[in-house]
């Protein structure tokens, strides 16, 4: 299928068309009672790839999610070695700050044979700029392979690409066909910046609402192409916006993580200290 790139401008206006809507969905209802609403076929002139791209946003809770600040996630994540799952699941805190940027991830552990304790020994505060490895001793700073793997992953986030991307000019947003996601259909659209930097977003046919998220970027050692990809499943409405309780993480088409999320709580005005690497945790923090 032949691409129609269409350049664009300024967005906001269109964009804040479809921000006034929002789901009407209730705590804890499946994403599968949101009512279908299968896209018309492309009119002569329409941005197809933007269509969906608005929809999608609207699916997610529109406002809601577009004005969300921070949040809190509590779950637990498996890790992955060439297909195969390491052997243990790890129950972590995952506190996050859009501006200014701050990120603080707890490892929560069981400590003692016949009556454990919860501790929070260990955690991970990642700023703008940095990674740090943060316990009751102090800070150290995380190996500089996992810092810029991570802020690669950060640059293409799906906060990234809507609240960034699309407003610079000579972005091209494009409507690439459909796809099989799982066993779902899903509509595939590509956000491409002016700088080539790209993004796929797989939306499900029904509802909209983002089952993968995938980029490339070139390895600076065998000079070939990396590609990353993050499925997102288990929809659930909380605080009207519509949060992934499953997600996937995989490398050059190898799992690499996945994470269960068990609650999620959105806008709790986190303390600013929260996200100080130079914060050193209380020793053998109990819950």
């Amino acid at each position: 299928m032949t691409k129609k790139y269409i350049r664009l401008g300024r967005f906001g206006g269109l964009l804040t068309l479809v921000l006034a809507a929002t789901l009407g969905v209730y705590a804890f209802a499946q994403a599968s009672a949101i009512p279908s609403a299968q896209t018309p076929p492309e009119a002569p002139g329409e941005n197809r790839g933007l269509k969906l791209l608005n929809q999608m946003i609207v699916a997610l809770g529109g406002d809601a999610w577009l004005n969300r600040n921070d949040w809190v996630e509590v779950g637990k994540g498996a890790t992955f070695y060439k297909g195969s799952a390491n052997p243990y699941v790890a129950e972590f805190e995952r506190y996050y700050r859009a501006q200014p940027y701050g990120e603080r991830i707890i490892l929560v552990s069981k400590m003692g044979i016949f009556i454990p304790t919860t501790k929070r020994d260990v955690a991970e505060v990642w700023t703008a700029d940095n990674g740090y490895e943060v316990t009751f001793r102090g800070k150290k700073e995380l190996p500089k392979i996992d810092v810029e793997d991570y802020k690669l992953r950060r640059q293409h986030t799906l906060d990234v690409v809507v609240k960034d991307w699309i407003k610079q000019p000579g972005v091209l947003i494009t409507f690439d066909g459909t796809d099989m996601v799982g066993r779902r259909l899903a509509d595939k659209i590509t956000v491409l910046t002016a700088t080539n930097d790209s993004v796929d977003l797989e939306l499900d046919e029904s509802t909209h609402l983002p089952l993968s998220r995938t980029f490339q970027s070139r390895n600076a050692t065998y000079h070939d192409f990396d590609e990353y990809v993050e499925q997102y499943d288990d929809y659930h409405p909380l605080q009207g916006i519509m949060t992934p309780l499953t997600i996937t993480r995989l490398k050059n088409g190898d799992m690499v993580s996945q994470r269960f999320l068990t609650k999620v709580t959105y806008n709790t005005n986190l303390p600013a200290d929260l996200f100080d690497p130079d914060r050193p945790l209380a020793k053998s923090a109990k819950k």
